[in-house]
C-alpha cells in the first residue's frame, strides 16, 4: 500500500484576520507543496483546511497517511477522541462543524495517523508549511472563507 507523510500548518493574523494554510506531501522522493490565503478566517479553520485539502488531494483509496501538525486543536480532536463526541452531539455548540464534516469524508477512505510536533521548534518540513501558510495570506490572492464568513453573519 502507498504511504504518504504529510506536513500541515495554518495561521491567521488578527484571529480572526486575513489566514492561510501550508501542505506538504512526501511520497517517496516526490514533495508537492499547496498552499492558499483566506482575507478574513481563523487559525483553527486553516489548521484543519490543511490537512482537508492535503487529504482531497489523494487519489488512491486505502492510502496509509502520516500527518504531521503543530495544531493540537486539531491533533487532539481526532487522538483524544472528541470529534467522535461532538460528531454524535450533531456537533452542537462546537466551532467549524462545514470543515469537521469535509475532513470526516476525506480522511473516511484512508489509514491516516496523526503526529503533533512542536511548532517553530525547527523542524524543517514543519517550517515550510508555516512558510507556505504565511506567504498565502501575505503574499497571495485572498480567497473568501464562505464557511466562517456565513456562521459570523448568522451570529451577528
Amino acid at each position: 500500500m502507498a504511504k504518504v507523510t504529510m506536513y500541515t500548518d495554518g495561521g491567521a493574523s488578527g484571529n480572526p484576520g486575513p489566514g492561510g494554510y501550508g501542505t506538504l506531501l512526501m511520497y517517496g522522493e516526490h514533495v508537492k507543496e499547496m498552499s492558499e490565503g483566506f482575507r478574513l478566517t481563523t487559525n483553527n479553520r486553516m489548521e484543519l483546511l490543511a490537512v482537508i485539502v492535503a487529504l482531497e488531494s489523494l487519489r488512491h483509496p486505502g492510502t496509509h497517511i502520516d500527518i504531521h501538525s503543530d495544531s493540537k486543536y486539531v491533533v487532539d480532536a481526532i487522538t483524544k477522541g472528541w470529534l467522535q463526541n461532538w460528531v454524535r452531539k450533531g456537533f452542537k455548540d462546537r466551532k467549524n462543524p462545514d470543515l469537521w464534516r469535509r475532513y470526516l469524508t476525506a480522511a473516511q477512505p484512508h489509514h491516516v495517523r496523526f503526529h503533533w510536533v512542536r511548532g517553530h521548534s525547527g523542524d524543517r518540513y514543519n517550517e515550510r508549511a508555516d512558510q507556505l501558510a504565511v506567504m498565502a495570506y501575505k503574499e497571495g490572492v485572498l480567497e473568501t472563507d464562505e464557511g466562517y464568513e456565513r456562521s459570523v453573519a448568522s451570529q451577528g
